[in-house]
């Protein structure tokens, strides 16, 4: 195999520049073979006559030797995502156990409850694993800094996950064979007995507390990034979320609840698909280039399917939710879609860091957005006399 001719001008600890990288000479002309002769008089070259030539080709969107312009973030697929998920619907679920203790509804409360409890039990060991040792979410814990959306989504999982987990172990101690065997292990249980109920009441207050900060703060987590198909839906993410959120935790209670006492989780869960549905087109439309990413490839497959089940999950629930084969089946096509949302939406932002164009064709419409303005200002119709001044 012969080697490739250097030029001398490689940086060092770099291959030599190859044809078609991307480095071209103004007017087109490719470094790597230079031209011997250049015309003289009026044979039409670039460099001929008095004419102009166009000193910059046209744009490329390749990255630097090959490389992203922005790094990927490291988290796990599928861990994260379902850390969302999990983490939402958990959210949802405590703050329809919470109110279901105090309207009169003991099995859509213990439901709700259980639901919340293993949620966030799963979302704290879906957390140490992308972590990937524990005492990692422990340093998590030792700083607390308002500016920072993962150290205020430590603070907000950790007193979630013990509410729930306290109201959720209640609820078991409540039962007689465990509170029997239980008591082996801890002789006073017994004589705490009659204060289970304010306890499980104040533990689901608590919960629910929180339960709406769980469901959201993992969407101002991920547009605090830099990665494009994030940051610049950030006004809508936090929405999306909370609709997804509501439309899982309402349709999952909704499954294990009779019909009689699901009717709060039904309402929930409509309202949550109407303002997901609502925020998610805006994401998918309103934002230009980086848009795109949530229509094209795996996310955009797993965006159509999300918005399928929901739609069809909804469509079930508002026609045969008051009936239990329909609750069955509207609240397992809502939580499906919302799985599938959340999935989407980690997938579209993977996808809008790796591509370059995602993030230089925002960055020339933001200068060229301000020059513009600046040209005004100056009382010009020509935005690059304006250039001194952005610069």
């Amino acid at each position: 195999m012969s080697e490739q001719p250097t030029t001398g001008d490689e940086p060092a600890g770099e291959a030599p520049l190859t044809p078609g990288a991307g480095w071209h000479r103004a007017g087109g002309q490719d470094l790597t073979r230079p031209r011997r002769k250049r015309r003289r008089g009026g044979g039409g070259g670039w460099g001929s006559g008095n004419r102009e030539a166009a000193m910059v080709p046209e744009a490329e969107f390749s990255s630097y030797y090959g490389r992203q312009i922005i790094k990927s973030p490291t988290w796990k697929n599928p861990e994260v995502p379902l850390y969302f998920f999990l983490g939402g619907a958990a959210g949802t679920s405590s703050v329809i156990g919470a109110l279901a203790e105090f309207t009169g509804r003991p099995t859509l409360a213990r439901n709700a409850e259980y639901t919340a409890g293993i949620g966030a039990l799963a979302s704290v060991v879906l957390l140490i694993d992308d972590l990937g040792r524990p005492e990692r979410f422990l340093h998590m814990l030792r700083v607390f800094k308002p500016t920072s959306p993962l150290s205020v989504g430590s603070y907000i999982l950790s007193p979630f996950s013990a509410f729930t987990s306290a109201a959720a172990g209640i609820r078991l101690l409540e039962l007689q064979p465990v509170l029997e065997l239980a008591a082996k292990v801890l002789p006073f249980l017994p004589r705490l007995a009659g204060a289970f109920p304010a306890l499980r009441k104040a533990s689901a207050v608590g919960a629910a507390a929180f339960g709406g900060p769980m469901a959201t703060y993992t969407a101002v987590l991920i547009a605090n990034t830099a990665v494009p198909s994030w940051h610049a839906p950030h006004d809508e993410l936090p929405f999306v979320f909370a609709g997804s959120a509501m439309a899982a935790g309402g349709g999952i209670t909704m499954a294990l609840t009779p019909v009689e006492e699901a009717g709060p989780s039904r309402k929930v869960a409509l309202t949550g698909v109407a303002l997901e549905l609502a925020a998610i087109h805006r994401v998918e439309h309103g934002h230009g280039i980086v848009s795109e990413p949530y229509h094209l490839g795996k996310a955009g497959k797993l965006l159509r399917a999300a918005k399928a089940c929901t739609v069809s999950g909804a469509g079930v629930t508002a026609l045969l939710g008051r009936t239990r084969v329909g609750g069955v089946l509207g609240g397992a096509l809502l939580a499906a879609g919302s799985v599938m949302t959340r999935m989407g939406i980690f997938e579209a932002g993977m996808a809008s860091a790796k591509d370059p164009k995602y993030t230089v064709v925002p960055q020339r419409e933001r200068l060229e957005a301000r020059q513009a303005e600046a040209a005004a200002r100056a009382g010009t119709d020509d935005p690059h006399e304006a250039r001194s001044v952005v610069r």
